[in-house]
């Protein structure tokens, strides 16, 4: 069966309902699967709790679930660009989890390699570390943090081959792979879509074991969340 579907709103049918939780991969706007978001919106599903580094920004990426108000609560380290999701959050709208970086990046990687739990120092003395499992090693405090494991991940990856074999480029190399891994079902646009054998084997980052649809986005948008450009001499 093929994993190719003809486009974003095929590849998430089915598999969505309210209440989910869905990783959406990506570095501020870089390499986020903005396809898929966009077609998230059109389904109309509510209640979502989304696991992200950040929350995009007005207009872009997940602002725009925000702004459909589909967004229940967000599991998330950075959302500092968002002026609605403040809004939201500062009206006891939308429900936040807050993470460390390091922290969320290791949480999903862990729930994607079948680790319930792990132990970080990170954290401990803070309110990041109120109401959870503390446990001293070698003379050292630690705070426990749970794997995530998502009901759907979606992924953006600059090349894939039709087995699902995913490529990504620099920047958007941050939380992809490792979401690409811990979702139940992982949903994957791809940039450069190539037949099965065309792709380097030492440069697969994401083996197609994990994902299990693709669609081809040939002309995605690069947006720039912060522009900074030099005075011309």
């Amino acid at each position: 069966m093929s994993k190719v579907y003809s486009d974003s709103g095929a590849a998430l049918a089915g598999i969505l309902k309210d209440g989910m939780t869905i990783m959406s991969g990506g570095f501020g706007l870089c390499g986020i699967p903005e396809g898929l978001i966009l077609a998230i919106r059109e389904t109309g599903v509510k209640d979502l709790t989304i696991v992200s580094n950040n929350a995009g920004v007005d207009g872009i990426g997940l602002g725009i679930l925000l702004e459909s108000r589909q967004i229940r609560k967000m599991i998330s380290s950075y959302v500092g660009e968002n002026k609605l999701f403040a809004q939201q959050y500062l009206a006891g709208e939308l429900e936040l989890e807050f993470n460390p970086q390091g922290t969320l990046a290791e949480r999903i990687r862990a729930g994607g390699a079948g680790i319930p739990a792990f132990f970080t120092k990170t954290g401990v003395g803070t309110i990041i570390a109120d109401g959870k499992d503390l446990r001293e090693f070698d003379g050292e405090t630690y705070v426990m943090e749970r794997g995530i494991v998502a009901d759907v991940a979606i992924v953006h990856a600059w090349k894939g081959d039709r087995e699902g074999n995913l490529v990504y480029r620099k920047t958007a190399r941050n939380f992809n792979p490792m979401m690409a891994t811990a979702g139940k079902i992982t949903v994957a646009e791809v940039e450069n879509l190539v037949e099965p054998g065309e792709i380097d084997p030492d440069h697969i980052v994401t083996p197609g074991i994990f994902v299990q649809r693709l669609v081809h986005v040939p002309a995605a948008a690069k947006h720039i969340e912060q522009r900074t450009v030099r005075k011309r001499a």
